[in-house]
């Protein structure tokens, strides 16, 4: 099954008889702000206008856990997420459509949640709400309870060990800028650079000018280019666990299995003991 849908597809899908649950997860990195500058609001951005039947939900609060010894963006308690994934009207012999503001980050972390989770049938839309040319809904739907229960296992999952030992027996990618990969600059996270093996592969050269994803061939060359082909054990981190996603929504794409290390760069430079290494090569 693809991973990815089209917006004519999703049209399609939901001019049917029976749609797809559809997931609204607009989110936006948080940075910090000049004083006064307003933070982006995905819940605001979703009562002015949504897909019509789509269900907002919050990244943060929703798919994954409170900033802490696990990152920015740690694991959610799977017993939470569940219970979040029921009120969307999730369910599991249902197809699940996720979306976001066109950046497709949000979107790819909740259909990894999903996946990880043992849901069966999950898609993002391609390209994101910019994508969409059909109307939008200000009113906010009340979906019939879902049946979803979580069964986490179902795809690969990396801890900041099994992460640092993928460095060296498969292909770590690291999915940020080329500038945090190599220690230029770090906006966020207590200090730059990468972890010791792991490959620069910014999640941004994924797509194209418009934002949705390259064929899957370009992207097969590419990671081929990067170290991976078939059968090869790789594992993606970011700054938080969020672009890395996309990343690994990418790589399914392309037909390569991959794991995500969640608590990625925020987790392991919060432990001075962890290696750090700078400069534009892995080691």
């Amino acid at each position: 099954m693809n991973a990815i849908i089209s917006a004519s597809e999703l049209a399609s899908a939901l001019a049917a008889g029976d749609p797809p649950v559809l997931l609204d997860v607009r989110w936006q990195l948080s940075v910090p702000k000049a004083a006064g500058e307003p933070s982006f609001d995905g819940r605001a951005a979703y009562g002015a206008g949504h897909i019509p039947g789509a269900v907002f939900v919050d990244l943060d609060r929703e798919l994954a856990s409170p900033p802490g010894a696990g990152g920015r963006h740690p694991l959610p308690d799977v017993a939470g997420f569940g219970a979040a994934m029921r009120r969307a009207g999730v369910s599991s012999g249902r197809p699940v459509v996720v979306y976001d503001g066109g950046q497709g980050w949000a979107a790819a972390r909740a259909w990894w949640l999903l996946r990880w989770t043992g849901h069966p049938d999950v898609r993002v839309l391609d390209g994101g709400l910019t994508a969409w040319e059909g109307p939008l809904e200000t009113s906010v739907p009340t979906p019939a309870q879902g049946d979803f229960e979580p069964a986490p296992g179902a795809t690969g999952l990396l801890d900041a060990d099994g992460a640092a030992a993928l460095a060296r027996s498969g292909v770590l990618l690291d999915a940020r800028a080329g500038e945090r990969y190599r220690g230029e600059v770090e906006p966020i996270d207590p200090v730059g650079g990468h972890i010791p093996g792991a490959v620069s592969a910014p999640t941004t050269d994924n797509v194209g000018a418009d934002g949705r994803f390259r064929p899957a061939e370009e992207l097969r060359a590419r990671f081929r280019e990067l170290g991976v082909s078939d059968g090869t054990e790789v594992g993606v981190y970011c700054g938080s666990g969020v672009s890395a996603a996309h990343e690994v929504l990418a790589l399914a794409v392309a037909g390569l299995p991959a794991a995500l290390y969640v608590g990625s760069w925020s987790e392991w430079s919060a432990d001075p003991s962890r290696p750090v290494a700078v400069g534009p090569d892995p080691q």
